[in-house]
Protein backbone atom coordinates (compact mmCIF):
# COMPACT_ATOMS: atom_id res chain seq x y z
CA UNK A 1 0.00 0.00 0.00
CA UNK A 2 2.65 2.20 0.71
CA UNK A 3 4.57 1.49 -2.31
CA UNK A 4 1.35 2.48 -4.50
CA UNK A 5 0.86 5.34 -2.49
CA UNK A 6 4.42 6.80 -3.62
CA UNK A 7 4.03 5.88 -6.89
CA UNK A 8 0.67 7.81 -7.02
CA UNK A 9 2.46 10.78 -5.45
CA UNK A 10 5.45 10.19 -8.04
CA UNK A 11 2.98 9.89 -11.30
CA UNK A 12 1.83 13.36 -10.44
CA UNK A 13 5.17 15.35 -9.31
CA UNK A 14 5.61 17.10 -12.55
CA UNK A 15 2.82 19.79 -13.00
CA UNK A 16 1.75 20.08 -16.72
CA UNK A 17 3.11 23.57 -16.65
CA UNK A 18 6.84 22.75 -15.92
CA UNK A 19 9.62 22.64 -19.21
CA UNK A 20 11.31 18.69 -19.39
CA UNK A 21 13.82 17.84 -22.16
CA UNK A 22 12.14 15.68 -24.46
CA UNK A 23 8.76 14.69 -24.93
CA UNK A 24 7.56 11.50 -27.16
CA UNK A 25 4.66 11.89 -28.52
CA UNK A 26 1.39 10.00 -30.30
CA UNK A 27 3.33 6.45 -30.04
CA UNK A 28 2.21 3.14 -29.62
CA UNK A 29 3.33 2.15 -26.37
CA UNK A 30 4.78 -1.12 -25.74
CA UNK A 31 5.72 -1.03 -22.20
CA UNK A 32 8.03 -4.42 -21.52
CA UNK A 33 5.25 -6.25 -19.96
CA UNK A 34 4.31 -8.51 -22.71
CA UNK A 35 0.90 -6.44 -22.56
CA UNK A 36 -0.62 -4.97 -25.83
CA UNK A 37 0.43 -1.68 -26.82
CA UNK A 38 -2.02 1.41 -26.24
CA UNK A 39 -1.47 5.17 -27.18
CA UNK A 40 0.59 8.08 -25.04
CA UNK A 41 2.63 10.58 -24.76
CA UNK A 42 6.13 9.98 -22.71
CA UNK A 43 8.18 12.65 -20.96
CA UNK A 44 11.37 12.71 -19.94
CA UNK A 45 14.03 15.22 -17.80
CA UNK A 46 16.75 13.98 -16.83
CA UNK A 47 17.58 10.92 -18.15
CA UNK A 48 14.46 9.46 -16.34
CA UNK A 49 10.99 8.97 -18.02
CA UNK A 50 8.72 11.25 -15.55
CA UNK A 51 5.57 11.27 -17.15
CA UNK A 52 3.60 8.55 -19.66
CA UNK A 53 -0.03 9.92 -20.62
CA UNK A 54 -1.74 12.69 -22.17
CA UNK A 55 -0.85 16.02 -21.35
CA UNK A 56 -1.67 19.49 -23.02
CA UNK A 57 0.63 22.16 -21.60
CA UNK A 58 3.61 20.51 -20.93
CA UNK A 59 6.80 22.54 -22.08
CA UNK A 60 9.43 20.30 -23.64
CA UNK A 61 13.22 21.45 -25.41
CA UNK A 62 12.61 18.89 -27.78
CA UNK A 63 9.51 17.01 -28.80
CA UNK A 64 9.50 13.68 -31.08
CA UNK A 65 6.50 12.87 -33.54
CA UNK A 66 5.98 8.95 -33.00
CA UNK A 67 2.76 8.57 -35.15
CA UNK A 68 2.77 5.20 -36.84
CA UNK A 69 5.33 3.94 -35.05
CA UNK A 70 5.85 1.97 -31.68
CA UNK A 71 7.95 3.30 -28.25
CA UNK A 72 9.30 0.15 -26.62
CA UNK A 73 12.62 0.37 -24.00
CA UNK A 74 15.74 -0.24 -24.96
CA UNK A 75 17.17 -3.68 -25.67
CA UNK A 76 18.83 -5.51 -22.79
CA UNK A 77 21.53 -7.86 -24.43
CA UNK A 78 22.09 -10.72 -21.73
CA UNK A 79 25.32 -12.22 -23.07
CA UNK A 80 27.69 -9.84 -24.78
CA UNK A 81 32.28 -9.91 -25.02
CA UNK A 82 33.08 -6.31 -25.42
CA UNK A 83 36.18 -6.65 -22.99
CA UNK A 84 39.24 -4.79 -24.64
CA UNK A 85 36.74 -3.34 -27.85
CA UNK A 86 36.21 -0.04 -25.52
CA UNK A 87 38.24 2.24 -26.92
CA UNK A 88 38.04 0.16 -30.68
CA UNK A 89 34.41 2.01 -31.57
CA UNK A 90 33.15 3.96 -28.07
CA UNK A 91 30.13 4.44 -29.67
CA UNK A 92 29.06 0.70 -30.22
CA UNK A 93 27.14 1.28 -33.10
CA UNK A 94 26.38 -2.83 -33.99
CA UNK A 95 24.57 -2.67 -30.94
CA UNK A 96 22.72 0.56 -30.67
CA UNK A 97 21.21 0.38 -34.62
CA UNK A 98 20.04 -2.95 -32.90
CA UNK A 99 18.09 -1.24 -30.87
CA UNK A 100 20.16 -2.37 -27.46
CA UNK A 101 21.10 0.18 -24.95
CA UNK A 102 22.48 -2.35 -21.88
CA UNK A 103 24.63 -4.86 -22.34
CA UNK A 104 25.56 -7.69 -19.42
CA UNK A 105 29.05 -8.85 -20.77
CA UNK A 106 31.72 -11.32 -18.40
CA UNK A 107 29.85 -14.02 -19.89
CA UNK A 108 31.79 -17.53 -20.70
CA UNK A 109 33.22 -17.04 -17.55
CA UNK A 110 35.82 -14.32 -19.69
CA UNK A 111 35.79 -11.46 -17.29
CA UNK A 112 38.03 -8.49 -16.27
CA UNK A 113 39.25 -9.76 -12.89
CA UNK A 114 39.50 -6.27 -11.19
CA UNK A 115 35.93 -4.72 -11.92
CA UNK A 116 36.77 -1.86 -10.00
CA UNK A 117 39.36 -0.82 -13.13
CA UNK A 118 37.14 -2.23 -15.65
CA UNK A 119 34.21 0.00 -14.36
CA UNK A 120 36.12 3.00 -13.66
CA UNK A 121 38.03 2.43 -17.80
CA UNK A 122 34.50 2.36 -18.97
CA UNK A 123 33.46 5.71 -17.07
CA UNK A 124 36.43 7.22 -18.97
CA UNK A 125 36.00 5.91 -22.29
CA UNK A 126 32.34 6.56 -21.82
CA UNK A 127 30.56 4.21 -24.15
CA UNK A 128 27.23 5.00 -26.02
CA UNK A 129 25.62 2.03 -24.14
CA UNK A 130 24.93 1.19 -20.61
CA UNK A 131 27.21 -1.75 -19.19
CA UNK A 132 26.98 -4.42 -16.20
CA UNK A 133 29.38 -7.43 -15.83
CA UNK A 134 29.36 -10.56 -14.54
CA UNK A 135 33.06 -12.05 -12.89
CA UNK A 136 34.35 -14.84 -14.95
CA UNK A 137 35.42 -18.00 -13.75
CA UNK A 138 38.03 -18.44 -16.14
CA UNK A 139 40.14 -15.45 -15.76
CA UNK A 140 39.71 -15.67 -11.77
CA UNK A 141 41.14 -19.45 -12.45
CA UNK A 142 43.76 -18.24 -14.87
CA UNK A 143 44.55 -15.48 -12.04
CA UNK A 144 45.22 -18.58 -9.59
CA UNK A 145 46.36 -21.68 -11.65
CA UNK A 146 47.39 -20.06 -15.10
CA UNK A 147 45.84 -23.05 -17.17
CA UNK A 148 47.09 -25.76 -15.39
CA UNK A 149 45.29 -28.70 -16.16
CA UNK A 150 44.03 -29.87 -12.24
CA UNK A 151 42.54 -28.68 -9.39
CA UNK A 152 43.32 -26.32 -7.05
CA UNK A 153 44.43 -25.92 -3.71
CA UNK A 154 42.48 -25.30 -0.55
CA UNK A 155 45.22 -22.20 -0.48
CA UNK A 156 44.10 -21.52 -3.87
CA UNK A 157 40.82 -22.11 -3.95
CA UNK A 158 40.41 -19.58 -0.82
CA UNK A 159 42.12 -17.45 -3.65
CA UNK A 160 39.98 -17.34 -6.40
CA UNK A 161 36.88 -17.05 -3.53
CA UNK A 162 38.68 -13.75 -2.61
CA UNK A 163 38.60 -12.41 -6.91
CA UNK A 164 34.88 -13.55 -6.81
CA UNK A 165 33.43 -11.22 -3.90
CA UNK A 166 35.63 -8.67 -4.33
CA UNK A 167 34.62 -8.40 -8.16
CA UNK A 168 30.60 -8.99 -6.20
CA UNK A 169 31.43 -5.86 -4.26
CA UNK A 170 32.44 -3.96 -7.00
CA UNK A 171 29.59 -4.45 -8.75
CA UNK A 172 29.09 -7.52 -11.17
CA UNK A 173 25.53 -8.99 -11.06
CA UNK A 174 26.75 -12.70 -11.28
CA UNK A 175 29.44 -15.29 -11.98
CA UNK A 176 29.58 -16.99 -15.16
CA UNK A 177 31.83 -19.98 -16.23
CA UNK A 178 32.77 -21.17 -20.23
CA UNK A 179 33.11 -24.93 -19.27
CA UNK A 180 34.45 -25.76 -22.64
CA UNK A 181 37.16 -23.08 -22.64
CA UNK A 182 41.05 -23.28 -21.15
CA UNK A 183 40.70 -23.14 -17.92
CA UNK A 184 37.29 -23.51 -17.20
CA UNK A 185 36.94 -26.93 -18.48
CA UNK A 186 39.48 -28.47 -16.20
CA UNK A 187 37.51 -27.12 -13.28
CA UNK A 188 35.38 -30.01 -11.16
CA UNK A 189 31.44 -29.48 -10.35
CA UNK A 190 32.72 -28.67 -6.87
CA UNK A 191 34.75 -26.02 -7.86
CA UNK A 192 32.21 -24.09 -9.24
CA UNK A 193 29.81 -24.90 -6.61
CA UNK A 194 32.17 -22.99 -4.33
CA UNK A 195 32.69 -20.08 -6.10
CA UNK A 196 28.96 -19.41 -6.98
CA UNK A 197 28.06 -19.53 -3.52
CA UNK A 198 30.25 -16.69 -3.04
CA UNK A 199 28.88 -14.62 -5.91
CA UNK A 200 25.20 -15.72 -4.47
CA UNK A 201 25.70 -14.18 -1.24
CA UNK A 202 25.72 -10.98 -3.33
CA UNK A 203 22.17 -11.56 -5.36
CA UNK A 204 24.46 -12.92 -8.23
CA UNK A 205 23.01 -14.95 -10.90
CA UNK A 206 25.35 -18.13 -12.18
CA UNK A 207 25.28 -17.94 -15.83
CA UNK A 208 26.68 -20.76 -17.74
CA UNK A 209 28.41 -21.43 -20.86
CA UNK A 210 27.59 -25.23 -20.31
CA UNK A 211 30.21 -28.16 -20.60
CA UNK A 212 29.10 -29.54 -24.03
CA UNK A 213 26.15 -28.27 -26.27
CA UNK A 214 25.97 -31.77 -28.63
CA UNK A 215 26.21 -34.89 -27.65
CA UNK A 216 26.40 -34.07 -23.82
CA UNK A 217 24.11 -31.44 -23.44
CA UNK A 218 21.78 -33.17 -21.47
CA UNK A 219 24.09 -33.95 -18.47
CA UNK A 220 25.60 -30.27 -18.91
CA UNK A 221 22.38 -28.67 -18.68
CA UNK A 222 21.57 -30.78 -15.74
CA UNK A 223 25.25 -29.73 -14.15
CA UNK A 224 24.28 -26.06 -14.27
CA UNK A 225 21.30 -26.55 -12.92
CA UNK A 226 23.04 -28.81 -10.03
CA UNK A 227 24.83 -25.19 -9.46
CA UNK A 228 22.34 -22.99 -8.79
CA UNK A 229 20.55 -25.77 -6.59
CA UNK A 230 23.77 -25.65 -4.25
CA UNK A 231 24.29 -22.23 -4.63
CA UNK A 232 21.12 -20.93 -3.93
CA UNK A 233 21.23 -18.92 -6.99
CA UNK A 234 19.10 -17.97 -10.42
CA UNK A 235 20.55 -19.74 -13.04
CA UNK A 236 20.86 -18.45 -17.06
CA UNK A 237 21.75 -20.81 -19.72
CA UNK A 238 23.52 -19.34 -22.04
CA UNK A 239 23.51 -19.72 -26.14
CA UNK A 240 20.58 -22.46 -25.49
CA UNK A 241 21.42 -24.81 -28.84
CA UNK A 242 21.88 -28.17 -30.22
CA UNK A 243 25.15 -28.62 -32.01
CA UNK A 244 25.54 -31.06 -34.77
CA UNK A 245 23.47 -32.80 -37.42
CA UNK A 246 23.39 -36.19 -34.94
CA UNK A 247 21.60 -33.70 -31.72
CA UNK A 248 18.80 -31.92 -34.12
CA UNK A 249 14.98 -32.57 -32.60
CA UNK A 250 16.70 -32.55 -29.06
CA UNK A 251 15.06 -29.08 -27.96
CA UNK A 252 12.11 -30.49 -26.76
CA UNK A 253 14.53 -32.87 -24.01
CA UNK A 254 16.67 -30.33 -23.21
CA UNK A 255 13.95 -27.69 -22.68
CA UNK A 256 12.09 -30.26 -20.27
CA UNK A 257 14.99 -30.22 -18.06
CA UNK A 258 14.71 -26.65 -17.79
CA UNK A 259 10.79 -26.65 -17.38
CA UNK A 260 11.45 -29.26 -14.85
CA UNK A 261 13.83 -27.34 -12.97
CA UNK A 262 11.61 -24.34 -12.77
CA UNK A 263 8.29 -26.98 -11.56
CA UNK A 264 11.02 -27.43 -8.79
CA UNK A 265 11.02 -24.13 -7.59
CA UNK A 266 14.63 -23.02 -9.57
CA UNK A 267 14.99 -20.13 -11.25
CA UNK A 268 16.35 -20.92 -14.48
CA UNK A 269 16.15 -19.37 -17.95
CA UNK A 270 17.86 -19.44 -21.05
CA UNK A 271 19.03 -17.54 -23.86
CA UNK A 272 19.23 -17.73 -27.27
CA UNK A 273 20.61 -16.08 -30.92
CA UNK A 274 18.47 -16.72 -33.85
CA UNK A 275 20.88 -18.23 -35.94
CA UNK A 276 21.82 -21.63 -36.79
CA UNK A 277 25.31 -21.34 -36.45
CA UNK A 278 27.55 -20.73 -33.72
CA UNK A 279 30.97 -18.54 -33.15
CA UNK A 280 33.57 -19.33 -30.98
CA UNK A 281 37.24 -20.61 -31.11
CA UNK A 282 38.85 -22.63 -33.49
CA UNK A 283 41.05 -24.52 -30.22
CA UNK A 284 36.96 -26.07 -28.87
CA UNK A 285 37.61 -28.47 -32.61
CA UNK A 286 40.75 -30.36 -30.31
CA UNK A 287 40.79 -32.32 -27.18
CA UNK A 288 40.60 -30.46 -23.94
CA UNK A 289 44.04 -32.27 -22.68
CA UNK A 290 45.95 -30.38 -25.61
CA UNK A 291 45.11 -26.96 -24.55
CA UNK A 292 46.74 -26.47 -21.39
CA UNK A 293 49.54 -24.47 -19.93
CA UNK A 294 49.88 -21.91 -22.85
CA UNK A 295 50.60 -21.53 -26.40
CA UNK A 296 54.37 -22.76 -26.01
CA UNK A 297 52.82 -25.80 -24.19
CA UNK A 298 50.58 -26.24 -27.30
CA UNK A 299 52.88 -25.85 -29.93
CA UNK A 300 55.14 -28.68 -28.40
CA UNK A 301 52.38 -31.26 -27.96
CA UNK A 302 51.14 -30.41 -31.68
CA UNK A 303 54.89 -30.84 -33.03
CA UNK A 304 54.95 -34.78 -31.93
CA UNK A 305 53.29 -36.68 -34.38
CA UNK A 306 51.84 -39.27 -32.24
CA UNK A 307 49.92 -36.15 -30.19
CA UNK A 308 49.25 -35.29 -34.42
CA UNK A 309 47.69 -38.35 -35.07
CA UNK A 310 45.65 -39.08 -32.04
CA UNK A 311 44.18 -35.49 -32.21
CA UNK A 312 43.33 -35.99 -36.05
CA UNK A 313 41.64 -38.92 -35.03
CA UNK A 314 39.81 -37.47 -32.62
CA UNK A 315 38.52 -34.50 -34.67
CA UNK A 316 37.77 -37.01 -37.86
CA UNK A 317 35.88 -39.27 -35.61
CA UNK A 318 33.61 -36.10 -34.00
CA UNK A 319 33.21 -34.86 -37.71
CA UNK A 320 31.71 -38.34 -38.57
CA UNK A 321 29.57 -38.16 -35.80
CA UNK A 322 28.32 -34.91 -37.50
CA UNK A 323 27.80 -37.50 -40.76
CA UNK A 324 29.76 -35.03 -42.43
CA UNK A 325 32.98 -36.04 -44.95
CA UNK A 326 34.44 -32.64 -44.43
CA UNK A 327 35.36 -29.71 -41.95
CA UNK A 328 33.18 -27.58 -44.51
CA UNK A 329 31.14 -26.39 -41.68
CA UNK A 330 33.88 -23.79 -39.51
CA UNK A 331 34.34 -21.43 -41.20
CA UNK A 332 37.02 -18.87 -40.14
CA UNK A 333 35.99 -15.31 -39.00
CA UNK A 334 39.56 -14.35 -38.04
CA UNK A 335 42.56 -16.04 -38.46
CA UNK A 336 45.07 -12.59 -38.24
CA UNK A 337 48.01 -14.88 -39.15
CA UNK A 338 46.69 -14.84 -42.48
CA UNK A 339 43.34 -12.63 -43.15
CA UNK A 340 42.74 -14.73 -46.44
CA UNK A 341 41.38 -17.28 -44.68
CA UNK A 342 38.81 -15.06 -43.54
CA UNK A 343 35.48 -15.73 -44.71
CA UNK A 344 36.52 -19.43 -45.72
CA UNK A 345 35.73 -22.82 -44.29
CA UNK A 346 38.51 -25.66 -43.22
CA UNK A 347 37.68 -27.35 -46.42
CA UNK A 348 38.47 -24.72 -48.85
CA UNK A 349 41.64 -23.35 -46.40
CA UNK A 350 43.00 -26.88 -46.60
CA UNK A 351 42.55 -27.01 -50.80
CA UNK A 352 44.30 -23.02 -51.11
CA UNK A 353 46.74 -24.76 -49.48
CA UNK A 354 47.19 -27.20 -51.86
CA UNK A 355 46.78 -30.40 -49.58
CA UNK A 356 43.97 -33.38 -51.08
CA UNK A 357 40.26 -32.96 -50.87
CA UNK A 358 40.48 -35.01 -47.50
CA UNK A 359 39.53 -35.26 -43.22
CA UNK A 360 42.73 -36.13 -42.44
CA UNK A 361 44.33 -33.77 -44.18
CA UNK A 362 41.93 -30.61 -43.13
CA UNK A 363 42.93 -31.91 -39.60
CA UNK A 364 46.06 -31.16 -40.03
CA UNK A 365 45.02 -27.65 -41.33
CA UNK A 366 43.48 -26.91 -38.18
CA UNK A 367 46.53 -28.16 -36.24
CA UNK A 368 48.48 -26.05 -38.15
CA UNK A 369 46.16 -22.73 -37.63
CA UNK A 370 46.48 -23.84 -33.78
CA UNK A 371 50.32 -23.30 -34.35
CA UNK A 372 49.87 -19.80 -35.49
CA UNK A 373 48.01 -18.73 -32.68
CA UNK A 374 44.24 -20.36 -33.50
CA UNK A 375 41.59 -18.34 -35.40
CA UNK A 376 38.14 -17.07 -34.22
CA UNK A 377 35.71 -18.97 -36.19
CA UNK A 378 32.00 -19.44 -37.31
CA UNK A 379 30.17 -23.46 -36.75
CA UNK A 380 27.34 -24.23 -39.12
CA UNK A 381 25.65 -27.01 -37.32
CA UNK A 382 22.18 -26.37 -35.71
CA UNK A 383 18.52 -26.93 -36.92
CA UNK A 384 16.07 -23.86 -37.71
CA UNK A 385 13.18 -26.16 -36.10
CA UNK A 386 15.25 -26.26 -33.19
CA UNK A 387 15.96 -22.52 -33.04
CA UNK A 388 11.91 -21.95 -33.36
CA UNK A 389 11.30 -24.15 -30.90
CA UNK A 390 13.54 -22.90 -28.13
CA UNK A 391 12.31 -19.16 -29.57
CA UNK A 392 8.83 -19.99 -28.40
CA UNK A 393 9.90 -21.09 -24.56
CA UNK A 394 8.42 -18.02 -22.39
CA UNK A 395 11.61 -17.97 -20.67
CA UNK A 396 14.04 -17.55 -23.50
CA UNK A 397 15.99 -14.59 -24.12
CA UNK A 398 17.35 -13.00 -27.05
CA UNK A 399 20.81 -12.57 -27.16
CA UNK A 400 24.08 -11.47 -29.38
CA UNK A 401 27.07 -13.11 -27.73
CA UNK A 402 28.83 -10.56 -29.67
CA UNK A 403 31.47 -7.44 -29.01
CA UNK A 404 31.80 -4.07 -30.27
CA UNK A 405 32.33 -4.40 -34.29
CA UNK A 406 34.89 -2.59 -36.19
CA UNK A 407 33.07 -2.17 -39.07
CA UNK A 408 35.07 -4.27 -42.38
CA UNK A 409 37.23 -6.15 -39.44
CA UNK A 410 37.11 -9.71 -40.60
CA UNK A 411 34.03 -11.79 -41.41
CA UNK A 412 32.73 -11.98 -38.32
CA UNK A 413 28.81 -13.69 -37.46
CA UNK A 414 26.21 -11.59 -38.39
CA UNK A 415 24.30 -11.84 -34.69
CA UNK A 416 26.92 -9.05 -33.51
CA UNK A 417 25.06 -6.76 -36.38
CA UNK A 418 21.05 -8.29 -36.66
CA UNK A 419 20.17 -10.24 -33.17
CA UNK A 420 17.00 -8.29 -32.26
CA UNK A 421 16.39 -7.48 -35.51
CA UNK A 422 16.34 -10.84 -37.16
CA UNK A 423 13.82 -11.52 -34.20
CA UNK A 424 11.77 -8.81 -35.25
CA UNK A 425 11.65 -9.05 -39.01
CA UNK A 426 12.13 -13.06 -39.44
CA UNK A 427 10.19 -14.45 -36.50
CA UNK A 428 7.78 -11.91 -35.31
CA UNK A 429 6.81 -10.49 -38.59
CA UNK A 430 7.49 -12.63 -41.78
CA UNK A 431 7.37 -16.30 -39.87
CA UNK A 432 4.54 -15.44 -36.33
CA UNK A 433 6.72 -17.54 -34.55
CA UNK A 434 5.90 -15.17 -31.57
CA UNK A 435 4.21 -12.00 -31.15
CA UNK A 436 5.40 -8.47 -31.03
CA UNK A 437 4.56 -7.62 -27.69
CA UNK A 438 6.13 -10.92 -26.49
CA UNK A 439 9.23 -10.26 -28.07
CA UNK A 440 9.80 -6.73 -26.44
CA UNK A 441 8.81 -8.50 -23.08
CA UNK A 442 12.09 -10.81 -24.04
CA UNK A 443 14.51 -8.12 -24.94
CA UNK A 444 13.50 -5.92 -22.29
CA UNK A 445 12.16 -6.45 -18.82
CA UNK A 446 13.19 -10.34 -18.79
CA UNK A 447 16.42 -9.38 -19.04
CA UNK A 448 15.61 -6.99 -16.67
CA UNK A 449 13.98 -8.78 -14.31
CA UNK A 450 16.95 -11.46 -14.64
CA UNK A 451 19.92 -9.75 -14.00
CA UNK A 452 18.55 -6.74 -11.01
CA UNK A 453 18.91 -3.86 -13.10
CA UNK A 454 15.82 -2.35 -11.55
CA UNK A 455 15.38 1.11 -12.93
CA UNK A 456 15.37 -1.13 -16.91
CA UNK A 457 13.57 -2.67 -19.19
CA UNK A 458 10.06 -1.25 -18.88
CA UNK A 459 8.72 2.19 -19.68
CA UNK A 460 7.28 2.89 -16.11
CA UNK A 461 7.48 6.33 -14.07
CA UNK A 462 10.75 6.89 -12.26
CA UNK A 463 12.67 4.45 -14.57
CA UNK A 464 15.82 5.40 -16.73
CA UNK A 465 14.77 6.61 -20.42
CA UNK A 466 16.01 3.79 -22.61
CA UNK A 467 13.64 4.25 -25.11
CA UNK A 468 13.26 2.89 -29.08
CA UNK A 469 11.18 4.36 -31.58
CA UNK A 470 10.65 2.14 -34.71
CA UNK A 471 7.46 1.05 -37.52
CA UNK A 472 7.95 -2.84 -37.09
CA UNK A 473 6.94 -3.23 -40.48
CA UNK A 474 10.77 -1.15 -41.61
CA UNK A 475 12.70 -3.23 -39.17
CA UNK A 476 15.41 -5.25 -40.88
CA UNK A 477 18.54 -7.11 -40.18
CA UNK A 478 20.81 -6.67 -43.03
CA UNK A 479 23.92 -8.41 -42.14
CA UNK A 480 24.69 -11.63 -43.27
CA UNK A 481 27.23 -14.82 -42.87
CA UNK A 482 28.54 -13.46 -46.30
CA UNK A 483 28.63 -9.80 -45.59
CA UNK A 484 28.45 -9.44 -41.99
CA UNK A 485 29.51 -5.73 -41.66
CA UNK A 486 25.58 -4.02 -42.79
CA UNK A 487 24.34 -2.50 -39.22
CA UNK A 488 20.27 -3.21 -38.57
CA UNK A 489 17.96 0.07 -40.23
CA UNK A 490 14.49 0.46 -39.03
CA UNK A 491 15.11 1.61 -35.47
CA UNK A 492 14.63 5.73 -35.78
CA UNK A 493 15.01 6.84 -32.45
CA UNK A 494 16.99 5.39 -29.91
CA UNK A 495 17.23 7.03 -26.25
CA UNK A 496 20.16 6.56 -24.07
CA UNK A 497 19.34 7.45 -20.25
CA UNK A 498 17.60 10.14 -21.62
CA UNK A 499 20.16 11.28 -24.49
CA UNK A 500 19.44 10.67 -28.42
CA UNK A 501 21.95 8.84 -29.93
CA UNK A 502 19.92 7.78 -33.21
CA UNK A 503 17.94 10.94 -34.91
CA UNK A 504 15.97 9.58 -37.96
CA UNK A 505 17.73 6.40 -38.25
CA UNK A 506 21.07 7.88 -37.95
CA UNK A 507 23.53 7.65 -35.04
CA UNK A 508 25.32 10.91 -33.99
CA UNK A 509 27.83 11.33 -31.74
CA UNK A 510 26.38 11.23 -28.43
CA UNK A 511 27.69 8.74 -26.01
CA UNK A 512 25.79 8.70 -22.32
CA UNK A 513 25.77 5.16 -21.50
CA UNK A 514 26.71 3.85 -18.07
CA UNK A 515 28.23 0.96 -15.90
CA UNK A 516 25.41 -0.86 -13.90
CA UNK A 517 26.38 -1.93 -10.58
CA UNK A 518 24.62 -4.37 -8.69
CA UNK A 519 25.18 -3.21 -5.48
CA UNK A 520 24.29 1.23 -6.31
CA UNK A 521 20.37 -0.33 -6.47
Amino acid sequence: MRFLLVLFLFSFAIPDDISVDIIIKNGKILDGTGNSWYYADIAIKDGKIVRIGKFKNLKAAQEIDASGMFVSPGFIDVHTHIEGDENANPLASNFIYDGVTSVVTGNCGSSSVDLNRYFSKLDSVKLSINVASLIGHNNVRKAVLGTANREPTGEELTRMKALVEEAMKAGAVGFSTGLIYIPGTYAKTGEVVALAKVASQYNGVYASHIRDEADSVAFAINEAIQVGREANMPVEISHFKLSGQQNWGRSDETLGLVKQARNEGLDVTIDQYPYTASSTSLSTLLPDRVLSDGQDSINARLQRPEVRQQISEYMIKKLRRRKLKHFSYPVVASFKADTSYNGKSIEQVNLMKGRKHKAKDEAETIMDMMQQGGAGMVFHGMSEDDVKNIMRYPFDMFASDASIRVFNSGVPHPRGYGTNARVLAKYVRDEKVISLEEAIRRMTSLPAQKFNLKDRGLLKEGFAADILIFNDKEVQDLSTFDKPHQYTQGFKYVLVNGKVCVDNGVQNTVRNGRTLKSNTF
